[in-house]
């Protein structure tokens, strides 16, 4: 694992077995590696719960495999990516889910939550990654008509 300063640009990598307990320190990483102050940290840690939840329950690293968690961010960004052991299936597929499943949303998650995200087949692995943004967060406010920027 290496890390840098915050705010300057940092990369941490956590191999972890492809058990349930793993999601839970997945966790703990993104939230320890970006600090509770980062204004991306709530939705990273829920993204990151997400993806490696699916990475342990939907493909080979759930069966006695492992997954590989990156995390890169400065302050105002953060990319995360979880790298398992491969499906039979791309990892995500639109399925319908009613109001009582307790799962099922971790794509519609992505979708309203992620600037931007998808996921790589390669050489028998799934790689499934999201990018946030801190400037999404606090767009500039819609002036009236006819104001200028920074005219008082």
């Amino acid at each position: 694992m290496t890390s840098s300063t915050y705010g300057t640009g940092s990369d941490r990598v956590l191999h972890l077995a492809g058990d349930p307990d793993a999601v839970a320190r997945a966790r703990r990483l993104v939230s320890s590696a970006l600090g509770a102050g980062h204004p991306l940290h709530d939705d990273c840690v829920l993204l990151t719960s997400e993806i490696a939840t699916n990475a342990v329950v939907h493909s080979d690293s759930g069966d006695g495999g492992t997954f590989t968690l990156s995390v890169s961010y400065a302050a105002d960004w953060v990319r995360i990516a979880v790298q398992d052991a491969g499906s039979a299936h791309p990892p995500f597929g639109w399925r319908p889910s009613s109001p009582l499943d307790t799962g099922g949303r971790g794509l519609l998650l992505l979708e309203a939550l992620a600037h931007r995200w998808g996921f790589i087949r390669e050489a028998g692995t799934n790689n499934v990654w999201f990018e946030m943004h801190a400037d999404l967060l606090d767009p500039e406010p819609v002036l009236p008509a006819g104001t200028l920027r920074g005219a008082r």
